[in-house]
This record gives C-alpha cells, structure tokens and sequence, in this order.
C-alpha cells in the first residue's frame, strides 16, 4: 500500500485507514510493535514551519515537512483554517497547535496520523489526542521567531494576535536575546507604544496611551504595583526566566478588574521541554558590567511525564551614575507533572536578591530656585556613596489543567510572592538649590525596612459549546487577590539635613535612629467573577462578550511615633459588585484581513489627593477601540493599525503644588470630561527569509473639558524600530541589527517653573556570530551617537533622570 504524504481522495483515505485498523485489530503483534513505534514517533522533533491558511493545506504541508502519512475526510475540515506553527517541535505539539480551535482531534499509529471529529472513535487502539503534554502553550522559545501563535492576554481565549479586538504586542524569547534585554525595563523600552521613566535607579513609571501601567501578571494572574512606594519588586524583574512578555495596550478591566486605560503587562514563563537541552550565557560590558546565565530544562523520568527546569543567573557592575552599584541573583525552578494523561501539575518558584549601592529615593533636583530647569552631568547621583536599598523577592506558583469531557478544560492558577527589604538612604530632595551658591538642598531618606505580600488565585472552566449548528468558545472563572505593603521607616536626624548640591560628594553621615517614626500599612484586596464567550454566527465574524463582576478595597493605615501625630492617617475605599462589561467584534475581509471594535469600561480608585488633602474619588469612564489587523507571506508577517478614545472623569492630574502640611507630597485636581484619542501601528515578523523587522508607531493626547492638553510628562509621539539580517552564502554565519527609539517632547508644569525635553531619538546596533551551531558570540552597542536627554520629568517628587550614554555589551551564548 502507498504512503500518503499528502492529501489524497476520500476513499482512498478510508480504505487505507480501514485496512490500517482490521491489521491492529487481528494481531497482538502488530499492537506490540506500533505502540512503541506511536511513542517514537510522537518524540521525535523536526523543523515545521507552516503559516496560516486553510486546514486541508495545512494538514499536507504537515505531512510533507514532518513525514508522515495524514488521513482525513475532507468534510471535516471544510471551512476550517489551521493555526501557524514554527519551530523545532515533535508531531504531537506541531499537531497541537495546528489543530487549537477547530473541534478536531488526532491519533498517531506508527508513522501515521488520522485527522477526526473529537468523539469519534476511528480505531479500537487510540492514542488518547485530550492528553496534556509540556510544550503546547505556544511558548516563543521553540519557534525562534518575533511572533506567536496565540495569545490569552486580553479575554484569557487564546486566540491568533490577529483574532483579538485589542492592541497586542509580543516580545518573544528571540527578541530578548538579539538585544540582550536582561531586565523588564529593558524589554518594555523596546515595546511598542511603551514609554519608560525612571523614579530612580530601582523603580520605574511604564506609560501607555498617556497614563501609567500598575496591572502586572505573573502567567496570567494579576499582581499589583505601587510605584511610589519604596517596594516594587516587579520593576526589578530579571528576564532570564520569562520565555516572553505579552503587552496589551488599552483597559484591561476584564482580565483585571479595577485600574488604568493604559494596559497590562503578562510576564510568561519558561516551562519544562520534553527533551534534554540547556544553554550557558556569559557577558561583559561598559561599566565593569558582568552577567553569566545558566538555563537546562528536560525530562526527569523515562517516559518524559515529570519534567524539570531551573535557570540561574547573576549579575554585577557599576553605571554611568556615580557611585551606583549593582549586583542581582535570580534563581528559577519549576517542575511539570503528567499525573493523568489528562492532568497537568506544574509547581515552581523563583527567588531574585537584589543588593544595589549608591541608591538614591528620587532623582536629581529639576529646578534652581530661580526656576530654571537644571542641567547637570549625566553621571550625578542624588544618593549618597553608602545609601542601600537591599529587596529579596522569593515567588511561589502552581498551575493545574484537566482536562474534561468534549475538549471542555479547567485551569486552577495560585501565585504567591513575597518581598522582603531594608534600606539606608541619603538622597537630595526634591527641593530647589541656589544655581550659583548651591545652597538650599536638603536630604531625604533614613533608616527604615518593610514588606509585601501578593496573593492571587484564578480558577476557569473554558471549551466549546454549540448553538444554532455552530460552535462556539466559553470561558468562565473566579479570581481573587490581596496586596499588603507594611513599611516601618525608623525616627533619626537625616531628613532636613542641608546639603550643598556642589561640595557634598555623595557623601555625608550616617542617620542616627533613635526609634520608629511610623508604621505604614497597607491593603488591597479584589474579588471577581468573570465570564466571556466568543461566539461564531458565521465562519468570517467573530462576537466577543464578556463581564466582570468584582468587590474592591483599599485601607492605608499610618501610626506614626507619638512625637508626630501630623503623620497620623486613615484611608479607606470600598467598591461592591462593581461591573466591567467588555464587548468585542473581528470580521474577516478576506484571508488576510480582519476589521475589530471593542469596548470596555474604566473604574479606579484612587489615593493622591487634592491640594486641601482630601482623597480623590474613583476615576470612571469608556474605552474604545477599532483597528485593522493583518497577516501577509501566509502568516509570517503581521501587521495592526488601532484607533482609541478613552473617556474618564475624576481624572488625577498634577497641579505643581503639594498637599497642605505636606513637604513634599504632590497635589492633584480631579477633571472631569477628560479624553484621550491616539492610534496605534505596528508590523512584525520575517519579511524575507532571515530577515525580521518590528517597527511601530504610537500616538496619544489627553486634553480636558476646555480642549487643554493634560498629562504632558508622557510622549505624545513614539517610534521604535528594529531589524536583524543573517546574511546570505557565505557570510550566513552573521547576523546584524539594528534599530531607533524616537519620541516627541516631554514637559512638566510646576509652582516653580516648567521643565522640558525637546524629541530626541536613540539608535542601537547588534552582530551575532555563529561559531558553531551551538556557540555563538554576539555585540551589542547601545545609544550609538551618545545622545544626552532626559529620559523622565517626574511630577510627584520633581525631578528628573537621564538616559544612559553608549554602552556595549559582549556576550556568549553555549546552547546544548
């Protein structure tokens, strides 16, 4: 009987399989011998590469690229469309993945595969298709490339980038590694429609459509950041342990219930492989920077069912500020289990200390006291040479998927982190020195330690589920988090002591503590149910629906030394089965084009508060969104164009004041009426073979009532553009890249002047050199042309941070 590799007629599918089945079915030797044969097969890895397009011609080049004979009935996969997959993989999450969303499932006997309708029984020896394998999350690390298949970010339904109603930007693994983005910041300076800007050395303000992201999610479960305070552990994440980082522009209040327009971060992990590989990574660069990488994953039992991972990675170096240095230790364990072959247990945990010196709480004054904008050396540090901000983060996680009758799935998620730290800090503040003198600085900082908790469950049942003749997709769940910050500065003699911004040295006494000043405490807790469906009414037009119901409360408690009962305070918010409804819609013009809409609302409490000291009420408001997404060269190219308006009121904006009784607290005012209206473009992928590009453009205002434009500390404009080329014959050993960072002006508005930054743009360049196919050695210079700029004008302490100069970094990369 010939071998299939290709598509062949109806019957002579069915007389093949039939044939196939009778042998299996009348000998026990034959069973014996296709058994391990299946298993052989289903382990072997090759190189796919299949684009997007419809099923029956996905299904041949399957079988063309991985060998294989492939059966089925064309009736079965008529108006069906297969997903892209890439990558070195084994048939089995190549098929997979090729497969997700369409109602069908497989087997695989010896060295053929049988396509189906799931539930029907095609042979008597049936490999179990529902089985859960590692590997099948559509991780960016096997495909190579600077897209994905699928992503769940925005509505927890993975669907294709080009499916989702929302913005959706993916910096994959491969990504991260050509630019060697080591640190979150890193990556989200890189990332389309992102603006980042430092508080200080350790903390960071990530912007997006013109406000400020606080939503970060750990593999889809959601923790909280409060910039302002002195613990953000998720603005020193190291990425040696994400496999990418998902970015969704826009409200996300389906999948995170109360918070800004400005977008979510999910942050994906690296799972187990089930095969043995490993990687080691070493670096050096600018600064006496030093940074080595160590990351093997592989099966722990014969039959691959438990499977491990660890990744190790440290850090050191000094910066382009004076005085700071750093040093970092990530450690990464996480161990998956097949307990049935329909349940997946995957438990892990991640540890990261990180020991900075010559910290500093803010940056540097903005203004003289004349009210001139400041202009000091890109090396200045407002800390002191001995100030210390030490913060151990240890995370602990465990996923559970089974699944259950008629391709229905349920996925139990638990994250836990738990950051400790302890500082001592001289740092000048926020006050306006004497341009000619320098005279008029004071220190800001002291003694003092604290913690964070962060707890989060989700808890969802997702399948398909038919109505009118056709098939749709359901999902509903339950999430809960708390977040609860305790800080205990101690009482000493550091605040208020002068300081002359010209002679000090980064240098001045220790503070004597003689006892506690306060007890900051506080709590944030949300609760939530959710549901969201996407129905198909027909096969070119997607609905999405879906609503949050969630509670939400926040308490801030400060108890402070009975010597200053000005500090004492009580803060409180409370919101009951408060609903955040979400409403999408994705038709397909053609093959390759598809228009979507979406809708969600917008609710945020808030805690700055007005000049007078009374806390803001609840930002609320509308966010809409329509767009153009595409995919050309049969997948591997796509490409977005997004228009948004966002409406809010009660929206905090700086008034260049601080609250009264206060030093240095910034004072806001609450407009109502306030919209913003941008547009987003982007496209990414391999434009020719060897060749991948991402280039976007963003574009954001924010005006209130009277048509003023508000909130003029984030770009209005951003382009970013990146490239690699390995090139052709004989130099295909070599891959170079490059790209540009632009953006508009920045300007601050306050009681003592206004501070601007003219556009400015920053270029970057990058060379790998494939040694061998395992070792490679790879250059990266950033900042080429040395541009000086102010990369944040921050209002609430009003100061500024510089970006870095040129820097360069070599790195070797061993893989196994």
């Amino acid at each position: 009987m010939p071998a299939l590799s290709t598509l062949n007629p109806l019957t002579q599918a069915l007389r093949l399989h039939r044939a196939f089945q009778t042998t299996l079915l009348g000998s026990s030797l034959s069973m014996a011998l296709c058994l391990p044969l299946s298993a052989q097969v289903m382990a072997q890895e090759v190189d796919v590469d299949i684009a997007a397009m419809p099923l029956s011609a996905s299904l041949q080049a399957f079988g063309r690229q991985a060998d294989q004979q492939v059966l089925f009935s064309p009736d079965d996969v008529q108006g069906l469309k297969g997903r892209a997959v890439k990558g070195h993989l084994t048939a089995q999450q190549a098929l997979a993945t090729l497969l997700a969303g369409t109602g069908l499932a497989y087997d695989i006997q010896g060295n053929s595969v049988t396509i189906h309708r799931r539930g029907n029984d095609t042979s008597s020896l049936q490999l179990d298709a529902t089985t859960v394998q590692s590997n099948l999350d559509g991780s960016s690390e096997a495909s190579r490339s600077y897209t994905v298949n699928s992503s769940s970010a925005s509505t927890k339904l993975p669907m294709s980038l080009r499916e989702t109603p929302q913005s959706v930007s993916v910096m994959t693994r491969q990504r991260l590694q050509d630019q060697q983005l080591t640190t979150l910041s890193d990556v989200l300076k890189q990332a389309p429609g992102l603006s980042v800007q430092n508080i200080d050395s350790e903390r960071v303000n990530i912007y997006s459509r013109g406000y400020s992201i606080d939503s970060y999610q750990f593999d889809g479960i959601p923790t909280t950041l409060i910039v302002q305070t002195s613990a953000s552990p998720q603005s020193l994440i190291d990425t040696s342990i994400y496999d990418r980082v998902e970015i969704v522009r826009g409200a996300t209040g389906l999948m995170t219930g109360a918070g800004d327009p400005s977008g979510s971060i999910n942050l994906v992990r690296k799972r187990p492989t089930s095969t043995f590989q490993g990687s080691i990574t070493a670096g050096a660069g600018s600064w006496d920077t030093y940074r080595t990488e160590v990351d093997v994953s592989g099966p722990l039992t014969d039959d691959a069912r438990l499977r491990g991972r660890t990744v190790v990675a440290y850090k050191q170096g000094n910066s382009y500020i004076d005085h700071y240095q750093q040093e970092k230790q990530t450690y990464y364990g996480i161990l998956e289990a097949d307990l049935t072959d329909s349940t997946l247990l995957s438990v892990g945990v991640d540890y990261q200390k990180n020991n900075p010196r010559g910290v500093s709480f803010a940056s540097f004054p903005l203004f003289y006291s004349n009210g001139e904008q400041t202009d000091f050396s890109r090396s200045i540090n407002a800390g002191s040479r001995w100030s210390y901000r030490k913060q151990n983060t240890l995370t602990t996680f465990a996923n559970l998927e089974q699944s259950l009758v008629n391709d229905w799935k349920l996925k139990v998620a638990v994250n836990n982190m738990y950051s400790s730290r302890d500082y001592s800090l001289a740092s000048l503040s926020g006050d306006f020195p004497d341009k000619q003198t320098g005279e008029g600085a004071y220190l800001y900082g002291g003694d003092g330690s604290g913690s964070q908790r962060q707890l989060g469950i989700d808890a969802l049942v997702q399948g398909p589920f038919q109505l009118l003749g056709r098939e749709h997709e359901l999902v509903i769940g339950l999430s809960g988090s708390e977040f609860h910050d305790y800080s205990d500065p101690a009482d000493d003699d550091l605040e208020g002591r002068p300081a002359n911004i010209y002679t000090w040295d980064n240098d001045t006494e220790r503070p004597l503590s003689v006892g506690k000043l306060m007890n900051d405490d506080t709590t944030v807790r949300q609760n939530a149910a959710y549901m969201v469906a996407r129905f198909k009414p027909t096969d070119d037009l997607s609905l999405i629906l879906g609503a949050r119901v969630g509670d939400y409360s926040y308490k801030k408690k400060t108890v402070a030394n009975p010597s200053y009962p000005g500090l004492n305070s009580r803060a409180s918010t409370r919101e009951s089965g408060f609903v955040t409804p979400y409403a999408g819609v994705v038709y397909d013009l053609t093959d390759v084009h598809s228009l979507y809409a979406s809708y969600t609302k917008i609710y945020k409490p808030q805690s700055i508060r007005d000049q007078a000291g009374k806390t803001l009420e609840s930002r609320e408001g509308d966010n809409y969104e329509i767009g153009l997404k595409s995919e050309f060269l049969e997948g591997r190219v796509n490409t977005a164009v997004a228009l948004y308006e966002i409406k809010q009121d009660n929206l905090g904006v700086a008034t260049g004041e601080t609250v009264e009784g206060t030093v240095r607290e910034s004072a806001y005012r609450a407009v109502s009426g306030a919209k913003t209206r941008g547009i987003d473009m982007e496209i990414y992928g391999e434009v020719m073979p060897d060749w991948n590009v991402s280039a976007s453009y963003s574009h954001s205002l924010t005006k209130d009532s009277d048509h003023e434009r508000i909130m003029t500390e984030a770009p209005a404009n951003l382009v970013k553009l990146w490239t690699t080329y390995r090139l052709p014959g004989e130099l295909n050993q070599l891959t170079v890249g490059g790209g540009m960072n632009w953006q508009s002006g920045l300007s601050l508005t306050t009681s003592q002047g206004k501070a601007t930054q003219q556009q400015y743009a920053v270029f970057d360049l990058m060379a790998r050199y494939d040694i061998t196919k395992e070792l490679s050695a790879t250059v990266n210079v950033n900042n080429v042309f040395d541009k000086k700029y102010f990369s944040a004008l921050d209002p609430t302490f009003f100061t500024g941070y510089y970006g870095e100069p040129r820097n360069v970094m070599f790195t070797t990369r061993y893989s196994f």
